[in-house]
C-alpha cells in the first residue's frame, strides 16, 4: 500500500474562470500547478485540472514524488481530484503537512493511480496528461 502524505484532499472548489493557456487544450487532461503557499498546517498547493479527453471521468487520481531542495524524493503523495465531467475545469487544494513550500524543488507525476470513466472505456490518463506549473516548482511528468 502507498504511503499517503497528505494533511488534507478537502477543500475542492470549482471554478468557473477561464482556463490558463496551458491548460486550454483541444484534447487531453490538463493539470496546472497553479499556486503553492505556505499555511498553518504545511505547504497548501491549488491545482487546476480540465478534463478534454471526451469522456467524463467517475474518478482521476496521480500518485506524485516531491523532491526536496537537494533533489532528494522526501515523500509520495496520491492526490486525488474525484470526478470530472469532459470539458470541465476544476480547482482542488491540497496541504502537504508540516512541510514549508522553499523546502519543495520539483513534483514529479509519477503515475496514474486512478483514471475511471462514468460509461464506457477510461482514456490512457498519463498519455493524455499535459502537466504545467505557474510556480518556482517545477511539476511535470
Amino acid at each position: 500500500m502507498m504511503p499517503k502524505s497528505i494533511a488534507a484532499l478537502a477543500m475542492v472548489a470549482i471554478s468557473g474562470l477561464s482556463a490558463a493557456p496551458a491548460l486550454a487544450q483541444d484534447s487531453g487532461f490538463g493539470l496546472e500547478l497553479n499556486n503553492v503557499r505556505d499555511s498553518e498546517n504545511g505547504c497548501r498547493m491549488t491545482y487546476v485540472a480540465r478534463n478534454a479527453t471526451g469522456t467524463d471521468l467517475d474518478a482521476i487520481s496521480f500518485e506524485v514524488a516531491v523532491f526536496d531542495a537537494s533533489d532528494i524524493v522526501s515523500r509520495l503523495l496520491i492526490l486525488e481530484f474525484g470526478a470530472l465531467t469532459d470539458g470541465k475545469t476544476k480547482v482542488v487544494q491540497f496541504d502537504l503537512a508540516d512541510q514549508p513550500c522553499e523546502g519543495i524543488n520539483r513534483l514529479l507525476i509519477n503515475n496514474v493511480t486512478e483514471c475511471a470513466a462514468s460509461e464506457g472505456e477510461a482514456p490512457d490518463c498519463m498519455a493524455v496528461l499535459n502537466a504545467s506549473s505557474r510556480t518556482d516548482v517545477g511539476f511535470g511528468l
